[in-house]
């Protein structure tokens, strides 16, 4: 890291395009600082199930030829040759190999004929929001899934496959797709329901005690909200396109399931609408209590202020030492309680004061 830190407001959006201008399609250029891919597969059918890691691509042939449903999960992108042997193993179009590689792709699907080329985000909080595109490749008896971070959250998914005779063994790839976009979906859940409670902490601590480290606190709620939200509506838009569009690796049955991804869309959405809604009341109601706060201060001061007016002109008056011999000058410059008198005159003149004001309900 350097000294300068950039403000999250900015870095969360400023994406390194590692392709050069003006190169040719397909151009695979690798994230220096990506892992080495590992690459783990469940082939499986439903009687029996093969989980392994594999080392060489060349191992996967037999297990795509034996099996109903080979399932080929690569976690890492570093090196460019294991994700150009797979894609020469699966035939797969070199503009998606260079999806794969160049992240932050948006959401959306692709229809390469012979395979379906997706791209969705995972989603979690490890403290912070971390948001993970995944690729997913849908052949007739394959999946193959790319990403670049360690750990996802498909675990849910390998344990139904380990769990016996299950719909999902007994279903298709593309049930396998659908099982897998899901639990993606899914995922969204936990976090925006500690990001919900991150709202009502925050709510309570601008009551409380509304100072600049709540302010900032907000800012970044705010920026973690808009991120999910640049995340999720391409989803949205991509299980529609699985949807509506005719191809012959999701079967009916599938698709009824999709439209149930489909709703969880809608609901993450509106839940990701909603608290960007409340994160920007929690930024009125923090000005609206520091405003207050300072009202409250000057208030104080005012009524301060108000109260030595009087006091100073009394002082004034006694403090002028006129001629004492002149009939008219103020007799309580000679009268031995004088001094006396004239802090009793102020201690009654502001006595009166904050009475009327308390009368007034102004403190």
């Amino acid at each position: 890291m350097t000294t300068v830190s950039t403000p999250r407001s900015f870095s969360r959006f400023r994406r390194k395009r590692r392709t050069p201008p003006g190169a040719p399609p397909g151009t695979l250029i690798p994230d220096p600082e990506a892992a080495a891919p590992v690459i783990r597969v469940m082939a499986y059918g439903p009687d029996a199930l093969v989980e392994e890691t594999i080392a060489d691509v060349a191992a996967l042939r037999p297990l795509l030829a034996a099996w109903p449903v080979v399932w080929v999960n690569v976690d890492g992108l570093g090196d460019i040759g294991v994700i150009q042997a797979l894609g020469e193993l699966f035939g797969l179009h070199r503009l998606a190999l260079e999806d794969v590689v160049n992240l932050y792709q948006r959401a959306k699907v692709d229809d390469y004929g012979d395979y379906l080329f997706v791209i969705t985000h995972m989603v979690a909080l490890n403290p912070a929001l971390q948001i993970e595109q995944m690729s997913l490749f849908l052949g007739p008896n394959y999946v193959l899934t790319f990403q670049h971070l360690p750990g996802d959250s498909l675990e849910p998914v390998r344990a139904r496959l380990r769990g016996g005779n299950t719909h999902l063994r007994r279903g298709g790839a593309g049930y396998l797709a659908y099982a897998i976009l899901d639990a993606v979906l899914d995922g969204y859940f936990p976090v925006l329901e500690a990001l919900g409670e991150r709202l009502e902490g925050l709510e309570a601590l601008i009551t409380a005690d509304p100072n600049p480290a709540v302010r900032t606190r907000i800012h970044d709620l705010r920026q973690d909200l808009l991120a999910l939200r640049r995340a999720v509506w391409p989803q949205r838009d991509a299980l529609n396109s699985l949807l509506r569009e005719p191809t012959s690796l999701l079967t009916a049955e599938t698709r009824v399931y999709l439209r149930d991804t489909y709703d969880h869309s809608y609901q993450i959405i509106d839940l990701v609408e909603t608290y960007r809604e409340l994160a920007a009341d929690l930024t009125d109601l923090y000005l609206s209590s520091i405003s207050n706060r300072m009202n409250e201060i000057m208030k104080v001061l005012t009524i301060i202020s108000t109260i030595f007016i009087p006091l100073s002109f009394i002082a004034g008056v006694y403090g002028m030492n006129f001629d004492t011999s002149w009939p008219l000058n103020m007799p309580e410059l000679l009268w031995p309680f004088g001094y006396l008198w004239a802090l009793g005159l102020m201690a009654g003149v502001a006595g009166l004061m904050l009475l009327y004001f308390w009368r007034r309900r102004w403190l």
